[in-house]
């Protein structure tokens, strides 16, 4: 009899330990899988609209001249302790950098490209962040915008100026790759742009200038969990140029099984508030809704209207001038976001010598993957 009773509940020990029993409760003991994600336009330091308008060589050099004295006061340096700060409170797996701009010079000018890194604002922010004890690195970049160069004045005589606009997935390198990894980075440009006509920079074909945009991706796994990851900087001087670039888009790296994240500027106002006419003004925002994606910020703020943009271009306005919300956390597929928060919006976020961080807020989200 007590052999009987033993050799039961030996069988149904045994049934327990076979493979797969445990596979429910395993699962519901195991902890969510959270992405923590952040967009963030680090702003190229200078308007470049009177660059692109000068009609002279020596409106140009003038222009070229007081832009390249806006980066030098805006001080990207200084700007970049506080947004390391902003990524170590924030604790990112992925950051979306938009304007993570090269600036470099020849001196003097003449024909060739200029080579001397004046600033590099994604080593000097890589640099900051490490100094923090965060370590980041980026998976995918694409260079975007402009590779420009252009003569200013100094006092001993003129020296070329050239900007490398790029877009860059950065990603945490300090987690074990069961805990978190990527994998199948990619990156491109986009077929949609606005051609720059400009009597003193020519005209397409053969102008030397071509505003372009693109995007990075990157597939990212968190606790057994892949999602892909997108970021952008989408076209704001053409509104059809810009909603065919969303199109590129959906067509492209967000066509995918995966649950699928978009982060960046999207230069598309929410809800049309504060838009700017023939800018922001454009259904992307709207487009990317009605192709599935939920806006992180309105699923957890949706009383609060999140401006992202912008501040005054020399960044010392003392009072926030943020109107319109174009920088974005957006999601699609087995994906719901917990929290979101804007970064560099308030007046503590000013740097010692009153600098905001950027022109633009950025936006965290801690996103759920279900």
């Amino acid at each position: 009899m007590i052999r009987g009773w033993f050799t039961s509940v030996l069988g149904a020990l045994l049934l327990l330990l076979a493979p797969g029993s445990l596979a429910p409760a395993a699962a519901a003991a195991q902890p969510p899988a959270s992405l923590r994600v952040m967009t963030r336009n680090l702003y190229l330091g200078a308007d470049l609209a009177p660059v692109l308008a000068a009609t002279s060589p020596q409106a140009l050099v003038a222009a070229v001249t007081a832009a390249y004295a806006n980066v030098q006061a805006t001080n990207f340096p200084e700007r970049a302790e506080t947004l390391a700060d902003e990524i170590a409170d924030s604790d990112p797996h992925l950051v979306g950098l938009q304007e993570a701009v090269l600036w470099r010079s020849q001196t003097p000018a003449g024909p060739g490209s200029a080579t001397h890194v004046e600033y590099d604002f994604l080593q000097i922010l890589l640099d900051r962040l490490s100094a923090r004890g965060k370590h980041y690195a980026a998976v995918a970049t694409v260079t975007v915008g402009s590779d420009f160069e252009a003569p200013r004045s100094t006092p001993a005589g003129l020296q070329d100026i050239r900007l490398t606009d790029r877009d860059v997935l950065l990603a945490r390198t300090d987690l074990a790759a069961h805990a978190f990894s990527v994998s199948n980075a990619q990156a491109a440009t986009f077929q949609n742009y606005v051609p720059i006509c400009r009597p003193l920079l020519g005209c397409p074909p053969n102008a030397p200038l071509q505003v372009r945009r693109g995007w990075v991706a990157a597939d990212a796994t968190v606790r057994g969990r892949t999602t892909r990851v997108v970021t952008t900087h989408l076209e704001p001087a053409s509104p059809t140029v810009q909603e065919a670039q969303a199109d590129e888009l959906l067509a492209g790296p967000l066509k995918t099984k995966l649950p699928t994240v978009l982060l960046g500027d999207l230069n598309s106002a929410a809800g049309g508030v504060g838009a700017q006419p023939g800018s922001t003004d454009t259904q992307t925002h709207n487009k990317l809704l009605a192709a599935g994606f939920t806006d992180a910020w309105t699923a957890t703020r949706p009383r609060n209207p999140g401006f992202t943009c912008c501040q005054a271009p020399d960044l010392r306005n003392p009072t926030s001038s943020l109107t319109q919300r174009i920088d974005y956390v957006l999601f699609r597929g087995k994906v719901s976001a917990l929290t979101s928060n804007r970064v560099g919006h308030t007046q503590a976020d000013r740097t010692p010598s009153g600098l905001w961080p950027s022109d633009h807020a950025g936006v965290s989200s801690v996103l759920q993957l279900r």
